[in-house]
């Protein structure tokens, strides 16, 4: 379930960076200036966005590492459990046959 409400989490932010920028060129395009001054607030955007998008991506990476290392000691951790199950009915089985 936690991973439903990252993935929303995710899909918000990307539809809001993507809504920024899409405005931002909207507004810049439709604002009364010289194509010299709008080519600059349009390449000024792009550099504001890309470096937004960089920040957010490293913070998707890091929080990703933190569940990916969360859910390989889980694994692990289950994986103990099993193996020593087996271990346990393996003996049994052997103790069992040995009796008979």
């Amino acid at each position: 379930m936690a991973e439903n409400k990252s993935e929303g989490g995710n899909k918000f932010w990307l539809g809001a960076a993507l809504g920024t920028v899409v405005g931002a060129i909207a507004g810049v395009l439709a604002a009364p200036k010289s194509g010299k001054e709008t080519r600059k607030d349009i390449a000024d955007g792009a550099a504001k966005a890309s470096k937004k998008a960089k920040a957010e991506g490293k913070k998707l990476l890091k929080r990703t590492k933190k569940e990916a290392e969360a859910v390989g000691k889980n694994v692990a951790k289950e994986a103990k459990t099993v193996k020593t199950e087996i271990v346990d009915k393996v003996e049994k089985a052997k103790t069992k046959t040995e009796k008979e």
